[in-house]
């Protein structure tokens, strides 16, 4: 029990009793050791009430004694015990704990100040009992401890009309003060801006400030943190940089990567000449475009695979968290600004559209129907999470630039970063939204999704199909010229940057047709019988394709392929090069290797191809041989690797399946229960596993770097866009991490906070 802000002279606080200071008391003490007018206030830990009521059942009152004469702190020169205030002080806001109690009489007699039937005594006790056992508003522990150190506030009651403002703006973060949203501003003296500034100052963060006014003066009550957009936080933190109050570097440290993350939204291009078919509350901001689907399985595994969906519900419940953090957007017939969907959807940073009346799901039959359409999986549909509109199909989305309190802000995380942020990317116009945000190269481009379209999926086929070596050339020359054109496009608009390209990974049936339909058409481009199409397919069908005829392995078996993507890479950049006049960074990357002798055979002949085409001679490319790093054996035997290549990137989505034994597509089904079971504590696919896969990781950097001084290393899965695995691979040592264009702004914080 002590006093933070005596009626008279000043508090003098041991280092003890400043780590008690949680929520209010903090800032009650900050303004008051500031010089600015305060309510006379002292603290009680829990520890201490319940010595005083133990003391009570022993008839001692030696600490009764202190007590009393803390209360006296708040009695001013005048020498009348004021009217009290009791009130909570928890370290996060929570709804359950007590409201204040105003107009408590001063005890008239030491033993009424402890005695639970009194006023002051019973409040005290009501306050520390709405804390509750619970934790709820002072994180997750129950420890004892914890509870012991669980603070109460007495104040001496303010006289004037109490007042409530922000110091912030909450949408804006303009300097205040400012209304709380809802409310109009109080009138307030000019001596509150002194205050705003102090109290700004001193958190760091917006606040909910209440003051008493008398007589034009300004009495400082209390203080608490309060919410605000992202945008505001971004612009009150600038704001403080240019008032001196923090520096670049500080500025940078206090902004959490995640919030950032949740302003860089797409958004329609135009909607004109395009109606929408149903209109609801814009209750999340952006826009998303996907395949419609009904359950959080179906959108976890579109999201393994990256296809962009709309989860498409009635309402959302708890159930379908997973679902919706997959998903890229959300739809429900019911709810509104407050309800699960929009307060989960701008958690998360998802567009949602919700209360639409003419729209209703029937999980059973799995159709929506919108007035009186019927949409089914897979069907698509486009929302804006801004006003509430629904459109069918995919419209063409706007992507958000870097500009304002983001692009300043990331600037000067920049002058501080080691690690360089590349992106994931394979087409002009991704690659530009990530250039937009401040990538540095790409660091992994998927060759096989440039085969995507319908005439390329057709040549992709009969190459795959193809019989013998002679017709998979003949069909393998029809694809040189559509990749050539590709990687042209993509190294021209990355202007010098350097740019990865993994050579083709993924299992072929991926790309064969599946359904009736699909197979009747593939024939008929394909000019074969329909019977004999279905025997090649039963013929090369895998029956675990994830670890089957896949990355390198297909390189070795079918070295036309190599030949090809090698051929079209090269072509692609020396046309890039004469386009542009400059000298273009080309890496090429192996994907799923286990063995150096898999690294070597491709080494050899990437290299025969490379020197037989004369641009390393003429200077036109710089060119670097590397390997993606996916399974466990690569990890283990990096040293043998890293002597035949210029790079390794670890593949983490691929090295988390590896390593766990888990199927990404088909972990949703039961990694929800794990996490809620306490099996673990998150999810692998999400954040990297430290003991596990990173480990791992790390053994394969200690070894390859062992062998190759020179190896540079890369991070290029799912993981290098997450700030809790971006901290770790910050200590690894590694030379870049690559992410999805939107994570880039993600990277380049968190790096920078990391190498702070």
């Amino acid at each position: 029990m002590f006093a933070i802000a005596p009626a008279m002279g000043k508090a003098n606080l041991s280092a003890g009793q400043l780590k008690l200071l949680a929520g209010k008391a903090r800032w009650i003490f900050r303004v008051c050791e500031a010089g600015f007018p305060t309510v006379p206030t002292i603290v009680l830990t829990r520890a201490c009430w319940d010595e005083l009521q133990a003391e009570r059942g022993r008839r001692d009152m030696r600490l009764r004694a202190h007590w009393v004469a803390c209360l006296y702190k708040l009695v001013d020169k005048d020498g009348k015990p004021p009217m009290l205030v009791v009130r909570t002080s928890a370290a996060s806001h929570n709804g359950g704990l007590m409201p204040a109690k105003v107009g408590i009489p001063a005890p008239g007699a030491p033993e009424d100040s402890v005695d639970p039937a009194r006023p002051l005594a019973r409040a005290i006790k009501q306050a520390f009992e709405s804390y509750g056992f619970s934790g709820a508003g002072w994180g997750a522990s129950r420890s004892d401890e914890e509870r012991a150190r669980q603070i109460v506030l007495v104040q001496a009651v303010a006289g004037g009309e109490v007042e409530q403002f922000l110091t912030r703006h909450a949408t804006t973060g303009a300097l205040g003060p400012a209304a709380l949203p809802g409310s109009p501003l109080p009138r307030l003296p000019e001596s509150v801006g002194a205050l705003v500034s102090l109290l700004d100052a001193k958190a760091g963060r917006h606040m909910a400030c209440l003051v008493s006014v008398d007589k034009g003066k300004v009495l400082f009550l209390s203080a608490r943190p309060v919410q605000a957009s992202g945008d505001a936080d971004l612009n009150a933190a600038v704001d403080r940089v240019h008032r001196k109050v923090w520096t670049p570097q500080g500025a940078v440290t206090r902004v959490d990567p995640n919030r950032l993350a949740l302003m860089l939204h797409p958004r329609l291009k135009s909607s004109e000449g395009v109606s929408p078919i149903a209109m609801g509350l814009g209750v999340s901001p952006g826009a998303a475009s996907g395949a419609i689907v009904f359950n959080a399985e179906d959108a976890a595994r579109l999201r393994a695979r990256g296809k962009h969906c709309i989860l498409v519900v009635n309402e959302t419940g708890p159930a379908d968290i997973e679902g919706m953090k997959a998903a890229t957007g959300i739809l429900t017939a019911r709810g509104g600004m407050s309800s699960h969907a929009g307060v989960i959807a701008r958690i998360t940073g998802k567009p949602c559209v919700a209360g639409v009346r003419n729209l209703s799901v029937d999980t059973t039959e799995m159709v929506a129907r919108i007035g009186d359409r019927e949409f089914r999986s897979g069907d698509r549909l486009t929302i804006d999470g801004g006003d509430g509109s629904v459109y069918v199909g995919t419209l063409p989305l706007a992507q958000p630039q870097i500009g304002g309190a983001i692009g300043t802000l990331l600037g000067w995380s920049d002058s501080s970063r080691t690690i360089a942020v590349r992106t994931n990317v394979e087409t002009v116009d991704s690659a530009a939204t990530a250039l937009s945000f401040g990538a540095e190269g790409i660091g992994l481009a998927r060759s096989e999704h440039m085969f995507f379209s319908p005439e390329r999926m057709v040549a992709l086929r009969r190459m795959i199909l193809s019989e013998d070596e002679d017709q998979r050339s003949l069909a393998i020359n029809g694809l040189v010229d559509f990749q050539t054109g590709d990687y042209s496009a993509l190294f021209s608009a990355m202007r010098g940057l350097p740019v990865n390209v993994r050579l083709f990974d993924p299992p072929l049936h991926e790309f064969l047709p599946r359904t009736d339909e699909e197979i009747e058409e593939t024939a008929a481009s394909l000019g074969l019988a329909v019977r004999a199409l279905r025997l090649r397919l039963e013929r090369i069908a895998e029956i675990n394709p994830m670890l089957g005829h896949r990355g390198v392995r297909l390189a070795i078996t079918y070295p036309e392929i190599l030949q090809m993507q090698m051929q079209a890479v090269l072509a692609g950049a020396r046309a890039a090069s004469e386009a542009l006049n400059l000298t273009i960074p080309v890496e090429v990357m192996v994907p799923f290797v286990s063995t150096a002798t898999e690294v070597s055979w491709v080494r050899e002949r990437v290299f025969n191809i490379l020197n037989n085409s004369g641009l390393v001679r003429s200077d036109r490319v710089k060119f670097a041989f590397g390997t993606m790093i996916e399974l466990p054996r690569a990890c283990l035997r990096a040293g043998d690797i890293a002597g035949m290549v210029d790079f390794i990137s670890f593949g983490t989505n691929d090295l988390t399946q590896t390593t766990f034994g888990i199927s990404r597509d088909d972990a949703p089904t039961f990694l929800a229960a794990y996490q809620r079971k306490g099996v673990y504590e998150r999810d692998p696919f999400v954040t990297i596993d430290e003991k596990g896969v990173g480990e791992m990781i790390e053994i394969a950097i200690a070894r390859g770097r062992a062998a190759n001084p020179r190896l540079k290393i890369g991070i290029c899965g799912e993981h290098a866009g997450d700030p809790a695995s971006l901290r770790f691979f910050a200590g690894l040592g590694v030379d870049y991490v690559s992410c999805s264009p939107y994570r880039v702004p993600v990277a380049r914080l968190t790096l920078a906070q990391a190498s702070a």
